[in-house]
Protein backbone atom coordinates (compact mmCIF):
# COMPACT_ATOMS: atom_id res chain seq x y z
CA UNK A 1 0.00 0.00 0.00
CA UNK A 2 0.94 3.60 -0.35
CA UNK A 3 0.44 6.39 2.26
CA UNK A 4 0.89 9.89 1.56
CA UNK A 5 1.07 11.80 5.06
CA UNK A 6 0.85 15.68 4.89
CA UNK A 7 2.39 18.79 7.19
CA UNK A 8 2.57 22.26 7.71
CA UNK A 9 -1.58 23.61 7.77
CA UNK A 10 -2.47 26.12 10.47
CA UNK A 11 -3.74 29.33 11.03
CA UNK A 12 -2.34 32.36 9.53
CA UNK A 13 -3.32 36.00 8.72
CA UNK A 14 -4.71 37.18 5.68
CA UNK A 15 -1.53 38.68 3.55
CA UNK A 16 0.72 35.85 5.16
CA UNK A 17 2.39 32.74 4.19
CA UNK A 18 2.34 28.58 5.03
CA UNK A 19 4.27 25.85 3.42
CA UNK A 20 2.59 22.24 3.41
CA UNK A 21 4.79 19.32 2.06
CA UNK A 22 3.53 15.79 1.61
CA UNK A 23 5.64 12.54 1.57
CA UNK A 24 4.77 9.29 -0.35
CA UNK A 25 6.01 6.19 1.40
CA UNK A 26 5.15 2.11 0.81
CA UNK A 27 5.14 0.07 -2.09
CA UNK A 28 5.89 2.58 -5.13
CA UNK A 29 7.43 1.66 -8.34
CA UNK A 30 7.41 5.26 -9.90
CA UNK A 31 4.79 7.95 -9.33
CA UNK A 32 3.63 10.12 -12.11
CA UNK A 33 1.47 13.18 -10.77
CA UNK A 34 1.55 14.46 -7.38
CA UNK A 35 -0.17 17.66 -6.68
CA UNK A 36 -2.61 19.52 -3.76
CA UNK A 37 -6.35 19.90 -3.76
CA UNK A 38 -8.44 21.56 -1.33
CA UNK A 39 -12.18 21.52 -0.50
CA UNK A 40 -13.84 24.31 1.43
CA UNK A 41 -16.90 23.50 3.67
CA UNK A 42 -19.70 23.02 1.19
CA UNK A 43 -17.73 23.31 -2.06
CA UNK A 44 -16.58 20.10 -3.60
CA UNK A 45 -13.19 19.11 -3.75
CA UNK A 46 -11.08 21.35 -6.68
CA UNK A 47 -7.68 21.18 -8.00
CA UNK A 48 -4.56 23.65 -6.60
CA UNK A 49 -2.03 22.18 -8.25
CA UNK A 50 -0.49 19.30 -10.44
CA UNK A 51 2.81 18.88 -11.45
CA UNK A 52 3.02 15.33 -13.74
CA UNK A 53 6.34 13.52 -13.90
CA UNK A 54 7.50 14.99 -17.13
CA UNK A 55 5.13 17.83 -18.12
CA UNK A 56 3.41 21.30 -17.49
CA UNK A 57 2.29 21.83 -14.17
CA UNK A 58 -1.15 22.81 -13.75
CA UNK A 59 -2.78 25.69 -11.21
CA UNK A 60 -6.00 26.78 -9.81
CA UNK A 61 -6.75 30.33 -11.87
CA UNK A 62 -7.13 31.83 -8.60
CA UNK A 63 -3.51 30.88 -6.84
CA UNK A 64 -1.49 31.85 -10.09
CA UNK A 65 1.18 34.00 -8.63
CA UNK A 66 0.79 33.51 -5.25
CA UNK A 67 1.68 29.58 -4.43
CA UNK A 68 4.14 27.26 -6.38
CA UNK A 69 4.28 23.91 -5.98
CA UNK A 70 7.53 22.20 -6.33
CA UNK A 71 8.10 18.22 -6.48
CA UNK A 72 11.34 16.53 -5.17
CA UNK A 73 11.26 12.95 -6.81
CA UNK A 74 14.18 11.44 -4.86
CA UNK A 75 12.48 11.32 -2.10
CA UNK A 76 8.47 11.12 -2.87
CA UNK A 77 7.87 14.31 -1.94
CA UNK A 78 5.65 17.21 -2.73
CA UNK A 79 5.88 20.29 -1.73
CA UNK A 80 2.78 23.81 -1.74
CA UNK A 81 4.57 27.39 -1.11
CA UNK A 82 1.61 29.65 -0.50
CA UNK A 83 2.10 33.22 0.02
CA UNK A 84 -0.17 35.94 0.06
CA UNK A 85 -2.98 33.87 1.45
CA UNK A 86 -6.80 35.17 1.49
CA UNK A 87 -9.88 34.45 3.24
CA UNK A 88 -11.04 32.09 0.51
CA UNK A 89 -7.99 29.80 0.67
CA UNK A 90 -9.60 28.59 3.92
CA UNK A 91 -9.82 24.85 3.27
CA UNK A 92 -9.06 21.51 4.08
CA UNK A 93 -5.70 20.60 1.66
CA UNK A 94 -5.12 17.30 0.30
CA UNK A 95 -2.16 15.83 -0.92
CA UNK A 96 -2.55 13.49 -4.27
CA UNK A 97 -0.31 11.04 -6.15
CA UNK A 98 -0.50 8.40 -8.83
CA UNK A 99 1.58 5.74 -7.84
CA UNK A 100 2.40 3.02 -10.16
CA UNK A 101 2.75 0.15 -7.06
CA UNK A 102 5.09 -2.17 -9.08
CA UNK A 103 6.29 -2.92 -12.99
CA UNK A 104 3.49 -3.15 -15.21
CA UNK A 105 0.90 -2.09 -13.07
CA UNK A 106 -1.86 0.13 -13.38
CA UNK A 107 -1.43 3.74 -11.62
CA UNK A 108 -3.84 3.90 -8.37
CA UNK A 109 -5.14 7.34 -7.09
CA UNK A 110 -3.66 7.82 -3.61
CA UNK A 111 -5.01 10.66 -1.20
CA UNK A 112 -3.57 12.24 2.44
CA UNK A 113 -6.04 12.72 5.37
CA UNK A 114 -6.25 16.33 4.29
CA UNK A 115 -3.97 19.43 6.81
CA UNK A 116 -7.02 22.81 7.60
CA UNK A 117 -5.72 25.65 6.26
CA UNK A 118 -7.31 28.87 8.11
CA UNK A 119 -6.71 32.55 6.41
CA UNK A 120 -8.24 34.95 9.17
CA UNK A 121 -7.51 37.83 10.99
Amino acid sequence: QVQLEESGGGLVQPGGSLRLSCAATGNIFNIRDMGWYRQAPGNQRELVARVPAGGVTRYKESVKGRFTISRHNAENTVVLEMNSLKSEDTAVYYCYAQVVEGFGSPAGDFWGPGTQVTVSS
